[in-house]
C-alpha cells in the first residue's frame, strides 16, 4: 500500500525525471527499493504517467493544435492526393514523421518490453544504465547546431529516433535522453529536438499506458491517486519549461554528469 507521503514523492519524482533527461524508469526503480515497495505499483504507475502525459499535451497543445488544425486544411485542400505530396504538405509531413517514429518503439515495447525491463530492473543494472545514459548526454558536446528544420528530417531519421525511443524501454536510459542526444547528432534545431522528441512521446506513452491498465493490481486509496497525480502533473510541466530553457542554452549535456554521479551512488550505496 502507498501512503500519501509515497504518493507525493513517487508523483514529484515521476513529474522531475519523465521529461529531464534522467530517466523516470531509473529514478523510480531507486525510489521503490529506498520505500521498501518489493511489489510493482502498476495502476499507481500508470495514474502518475496520466499526468505527465497532459503535462506535455498541455505544453505543446499550440503546435499539436497547429498540426491538427493544419493536416486537415491539406487534406480538404488536396484530398486525398495530399498523403502522396507529402513534402509540399508540411502539417501532413510532421505527423508523418511521428508515425515513422512510432512504428519501431510500439514494435520494439510489445516484442522486447519484458525482456528488456526485467533483464535490467535490478539496482545494480540501474546503477550502471545510469553511467551509460550520462556518458550518452556528455556526448552532445560534440553535437552541431545544422538548423535543420521539420521539413529537413528523413523517414529514415524519423525511424532511428523512434528506435532510439524504443530502447530506452530499459530503466535509467532517459527516453527524451536518447532521442534528443540523436536528434541534435543530426544537426536538428534546438527546440526541434525536444519538440519532436516530446511529441513523439505521447503516442508511445499512451500505448504503454493501455498495455498497462489491462494489468489492474490493486485498490489504491483515491487520497494517494489524486496526490500523485496532481505531483506529476505540475512537476512535469515545470520541467518542460526548464528543459527547454536549458537546451536553449546549450546546457543539455549538464544533466550528463548528474546520471554520472547518481549512477555512482546506486553502485556505492544500494547493493
Amino acid at each position: 500500500m502507498i501512503d500519501t507521503a509515497q504518493a507525493i514523492a513517487l508523483g514529484v519524482i515521476q513529474g522531475l525525471t519523465e521529461y529531464l533527461p534522467v530517466s523516470s524508469s531509473g529514478h523510480l526503480v531507486v525510489a521503490h527499493h529506498l520505500f521498501g515497495l518489493t511489489e510493482p505499483a502498476v495502476f499507481f504507475d500508470v495514474v502518475l504517467h496520466i499526468g505527465t502525459l497532459l503535462a506535455v499535451i498541455w505544453f505543446y497543445r499550440e503546435t499539436i493544435i497547429s498540426i491538427i488544425t493544419g493536416s486537415i486544411k491539406e487534406i480538404q485542400g488536396g484530398g486525398l492526393g495530399a498523403l502522396t505530396k507529402l513534402n509540399s504538405n508540411p502539417s501532413l509531413y510532421y505527423v508523418a514523421m511521428v508515425i515513422a517514429g512510432t512504428i519501431p518503439t510500439g514494435l520494439i515495447g510489445i516484442l522486447f518490453k519484458d525482456q528488456l525491463e526485467g533483464l535490467f530492473a535490478s539496482t545494480y543494472w540501474t546503477g550502471v544504465s545510469f553511467i551509460v545514459n550520462g556518458l550518452m548526454l556528455l556526448t552532445v558536446i560534440w553535437a552541431k547546431d545544422r538548423e535543420r528544420a521539420v521539413a529537413d528530417i528523413k523517414w529514415w531519421e524519423a525511424v532511428a529516433i523512434g528506435v532510439a525511443q524504443g530502447v530506452a524501454i530499459i530503466p535509467a536510459i532517459s527516453r527524451s535522453g536518447a532521442t534528443i542526444t540523436l536528434a541534435l547528432f543530426m544537426g536538428m534545431k534546438k527546440e526541434l529536438a525536444a519538440e519532436f522528441s516530446f511529441l513523439l512521446s505521447i503516442p508511445a506513452i499512451t500505448g504503454a499506458l493501455i498495455l498497462k491498465m489491462r494489468h489492474h493490481d490493486g485498490v489504491y486509496p483515491a487520497t494517494s491517486l489524486g496526490l500523485g497525480f496532481l505531483a506529476s502533473l505540475v512537476t512535469g510541466y515545470l520541467c518542460l519549461i526548464l528543459l527547454v530553457a536549458l537546451m536553449k542554452r546549450g546546457k543539455f549535456s549538464w544533466f550528463g554528469y548528474y546520471c554520472l554521479i547518481m549512477g555512482a551512488a546506486v553502485l556505492a550505496f544500494m547493493q
